[in-house]
C-alpha cells in the first residue's frame, strides 16, 4: 500500500504580552546583561500572567494554525499538545484545548519529551495520516516554564520563557511534505534536566515545596555537551533517511535553546546564518514551544517557500532528540 504525503499545511503563534528582559534580572540575581547575551543569545522572554495556564496560549496559537490551513475545528481528526507544564496532570491539556476549539470529533492527548516534544508529536501525528486513519492533526506545543522556574537561580532562571506555536498537518501533493524522523532518547542522562517532584516518585510536600523541588533543575554544562553532539548528528541521520545531503538544506529550524548549540550546529551541517531561523534573542528557551514558534515567524516572514527542504530539530529532558526533514 502507498503512504499518503502528509505535510504542515497551517502554522500559527502565540506569546505572551509580558516581556522579561536581561536588565531585569540584574535586579532579580547576580547577573547581567553582557553575559547572558555573550553565553546564551537570549536578551528578553516572555512571561504568562497569574491566570494563564499552557492551554490558553495552545489555543490562541490553533486558531492561527486552524485558519492560516483553511480549516475547522470540527475538521479535527486528532489534537496532540507537547507539554511538560500542563495546565494539570489531568485530564490532559489536549481535552482542555479540544473543549476550547470546539474540536468534537478529534481524539486528544498530550505528550511529553520535553523540549523534542513537539518533533515527537509531528511523528506521531504525520503516521496517523499517512497510514489513512486520520486526515487532519492538530499539533501543538505550549509551556508556561515561568511557573517552574525558580527566580532566585541564577543559572536557570536567565534562560526559559513561556509561548506555544502550533500546526495543521494534513495531505499533501506526491513529492512534497515529510520526507524522514530521527527520535532518540538516552534515559541514563534523565537526572541531568528535570523537575524532581510533583510525580508518584516525589508527591507534593511541605518539605518538597520549601526544597524548591518542583521547580526545573539543570546540570547545565552536562547538557550543553550533550546537545552540542546530539543536534548536528540527529539532523545528519534525517537527511540521511531522506536521502538528502546537507547542501539541500534551504531553512534550519532549531530549538531554541542557546546560540552557541545552534553555531556549533550550523557549522557541523556546513550552514551559513542566513539559512537557519533565530529568535532565541526574544524569547529565550521555550521548550517544546520553541520549534513551532520559529517555524511560524519563518512563515510570517516569508523565509520558507514552496519546495523549499526544511530541517527541524532539537533536544530535551529525558534525554531525549528529535529531528525531521520536509519539503514545504
Amino acid at each position: 500500500m502507498s503512504l499518503q504525503p502528509v505535510g504542515i499545511i497551517g502554522t500559527g503563534k502565540y506569546v505572551p504580552e509580558r516581556v522579561l528582559t536581561n536588565r531585569e534580572l540584574e535586579q532579580m540575581v547576580e547577573t547581567n546583561d553582557e553575559w547572558i547575551v555573550t553565553r546564551t543569545g537570549i536578551r528578553e522572554r516572555r512571561l504568562v500572567s497569574a491566570e494563564q495556564a499552557a492551554s490558553d496560549l495552545a489555543y490562541e496559537a490553533s486558531v492561527e494554525a486552524l485558519k492560516q490551513a483553511g480549516i475547522s475545528a470540527e475538521e479535527l481528526d486528532l489534537i496532540i499538545v507537547a507539554t511538560v507544564t500542563p495546565d494539570m496532570a489531568f485530564p490532559s491539556t489536549a481535552c482542555i484545548v479540544q473543549e476550547k476549539l470546539g474540536a468534537k470529533k478529534a481524539a486528544a492527548f498530550d505528550l511529553s519529551a520535553a523540549c523534542s516534544g513537539f518533533i515527537y508529536g509531528l511523528a506521531t501525528g504525520s503516521n496517523f495520516i499517512s497510514m489513512g486513519a486520520y486526515k487532519y492533526v492538530l499539533v501543538v506545543g505550549a509551556e508556561c516554564l515561568s511557573k517552574i522556574t525558580d527566580y532566585t537561580d541564577r543559572n536557570t532562571c536567565i534562560l526559559f520563557g513561556d509561548g506555544a506555536g502550533a500546526v495543521v498537518l494534513g495531505p499533501v501533493e506526491e513529492g512534497r511534505g515529510f520526507k524522514s524522523f530521527e527520535l532518540g532518547a538516552d534515559g541514563t542522562g534523565g537526572p541531568l534536566l528535570k523537575v524532581p517532584a510533583g510525580g508518584s516518585r516525589c508527591p507534593s510536600t511541605p518539605e518538597s515545596l520549601s526544597g524548591k523541588d518542583h521547580f526545573i533543575y539543570m546540570a547545565g554544562s552536562e547538557v550543553f555537551k550533550f546537545a552540542v553532539r546530539i543536534m548536528g548528528s540527529a539532523a545528519e541521520e534525517a537527511l540521511r533517511k531522506a536521502g538528502l545531503e546537507k547542501s539541500d538544506i534551504d531553512l534550519l529550524v532549531p530549538h531554541q535553546a542557546n546560540i552557541r548549540i545552534i553555531q556549533s550546529s550550523l557549522q557541523r551541517l556546513e550552514l551559513g546564518e542566513e539559512k537557519c531561523m533565530i529568535n532565541l534573542d526574544k524569547y529565550g528557551n521555550m521548550s517544546a514551544a520553541s520549534i513551532p514558534v520559529a517555524l511560524a515567524e519563518a512563515v510570517e516572514e516569508g523565509r520558507v517557500k514552496e519546495g523549499d527542504c526544511l530541517v527541524l530539530v532539537g533536544f530535551g529532558g529525558g534525554l531525549t532528540w528529535g529531528a525531521s526533514v520536509l519539503i514545504w
